[in-house]
């Protein structure tokens, strides 16, 4: 699969084209994607070995109707369940496994609905991963955001009445430190009551420090949990040490992080294999850190500048409404975020069913909020997209939206005293 999505650009040079047409091909020029790197720090945790052990023996053809019927008369829903619940066997139940998602919704969120935006700040990349729009061999329009940027950025969606933000950047220490991003954190504690970070992996001691400068906590994609089709995926960078990359949650939350959200890249390998591993990995942390917040996304891919041939392999709609009545029937009380990578009609109808949370206003280029936000082309000054939304609507019509579908738009439930 994953040879369909290399475009090789017309930008590199001999060299450079070389050695990225080495890496793909002759797989003996890659470091082992299980061998850490100097500096990155290992937990030697339990977690790991239990989710792969799981998902590793996951057969989903060996469900029937019959288990999943069973699955949906328990109270609770047990490991071996919600395995039925993803399985082809449910999917002719998916309406009672929605009515179920819904019940449980209601019953642990009420009619809520919380809104965020995302804030991209820096594009620099230093990873190879063949399906992201970042990656260093891309030829796109690079750009960081110096903090005076960064703080304009955040004056505009704070205007708009937004009190969550997600700070983004690229995989590039050279470019994004833990130092840059703390001070956009500490900038981002003056506008917003909640500032989430998605960045590339760091050590506890790094975590500790974000949480300091006012990070409350951190969403990391595993991509995919099968290691060798990871392996496939990730052809040069740290972010091609998978281990490390698994052990980011638990090093935020012994670094003090509030919460921590997870996700595979639906449609990357055998969606539902990557989506038990995505819950189990919430289900083994949270039991090991009861105090914490978790919560789910369900992203699948996008297409990304210079390639729009990249789709979700065997994922469509009603195979992700699945995943996410199975998250909710199983972990009733965790969060599920929903992006706009997601249409305006699906999003409208799952979080009425399963979904809590979903981003508005959403840009994910560099420097360009006040263009959207207000209609001005501000300094002009951008850098380009990770991957094309679907669901463009403003902070305003986001709302209006979750009101007209009887539910209830929440900004913020934390304070800090």
């Amino acid at each position: 699969m994953e040879n369909r999505f290399l475009v090789d650009s017309e930008f590199l040079s001999p060299q450079a084209l070389a050695r990225k047409h080495q890496l793909e091909t002759d797989p003996s020029s890659r470091k082992s994607h299980m061998e850490y790197l100097p500096g990155m720090e290992q937990l030697h945790s339990d977690v790991r070995d239990k989710v792969i052990g799981q998902m590793e023996s996951y057969d989903p053809a060996r469900y029937t109707a019959r288990d999943v019927r069973a699955a949906l008369d328990h109270e609770t829903c047990s490991v071996e369940d919600f395995k039925a619940l993803l399985s082809p066997a449910a999917e002719p139940f998916l309406e009672e496994m929605a009515a179920r998602a819904r019940l449980e919704t209601s019953r642990h969120f009420g009619n809520t609905v919380y809104l965020f935006t995302p804030l991209y700040i820096a594009n620099y990349c230093e990873n190879y991963c063949v399906y992201c729009g970042f990656n260093c061999y891309n030829h796109i329009q690079r750009m960081k955001l110096d903090m005076a940027q960064i703080e304009h950025e955040m004056q505009v969606i704070a205007d708009s009445g937004m009190e969550e933000i997600l700070i983004l950047t690229g995989e590039s220490r050279a470019q994004s430190d833990v130092e840059y991003i703390g001070e956009a954190c500490k900038l981002a504690r003056k506008y917003f009551r909640m500032v989430g970070l998605e960045i590339y992996p760091v050590n506890t001691d790094e975590y500790r420090y974000l949480h300091q400068c006012g990070a409350d906590y951190v969403t990391v994609f595993q991509e995919t949990y099968d290691a060798d089709k990871y392996e496939t995926l990730h052809l040069m960078g740290h972010k091609r040490v998978w281990p490390y990359r698994f052990d980011a949650q638990e090093r935020a939350l012994r670094g003090g992080m509030r919460g921590v959200a997870f996700s595979a890249l639906l449609g990357l390998s055998d969606f539902r294999k990557d989506a038990l591993a995505s819950a189990l990995h919430l289900y083994y942390l949270q039991r090991k850190y009861p105090h914490a917040e978790m919560s789910l996304s369900c992203p699948r891919l996008r297409p990304i500048v210079n390639n729009d041939k990249i789709s979700p392999l065997d994922v469509g709609e009603r195979q992700l409404c699945q995943v996410l009545c199975a998250y909710r029937i199983f972990l009733p009380f965790a969060g599920i975020t929903v992006s706009s990578r997601e249409s305006e009609r699906f999003r409208n109808g799952i979080v009425r069913i399963a979904a809590t949370k979903v981003s508005a206003g959403v840009s994910t280029g560099i420097g360009d909020h006040e263009r959207k936000y207000t209609g001005k082309e501000g300094d002009g000054a951008q850098g380009d997209e990770q991957f094309e939304i679907d669901d463009s609507r403003s902070f305003d019509q986001m709302y209006r939206d979750m009101e007209s579908e009887g539910l209830q738009p929440v900004l913020n439930d934390y304070l800090y005293v």
